[in-house]
């Protein structure tokens, strides 16, 4: 999958992507080359929830300082 598509996805969407290639990797149905494409691509979405878990902490840390809504800045690590 494009890194740009995994950009797109929510947090959700990219959850359920990675738990699908998991049970495929771990039924062994794949081939060597198919593996290393999912290994690749779950590398992929585990650093995109990565990035959006840090994003909503972030913004709750926020929240939580302030005690009000406010608009936030994009998250940047």
């Amino acid at each position: 999958m494009p890194e740009k598509e995994t950009e797109q996805m929510s947090f959700e969407e990219a959850l359920h992507k990675l738990e699908e290639l998991t049970e495929k990797m771990e039924r062994g149905e794949l081939t060597l080359e198919e593996s290393l494409k999912s290994f690749e691509e779950g590398i992929q979405l585990t650093s995109h929830c990565r990035k959006l878990l840090a994003e909503a902490e972030y913004k709750v840390e926020k929240l939580l300082q302030t005690g009000e809504k406010t608009e936030f800045e994009e998250f940047t690590s």
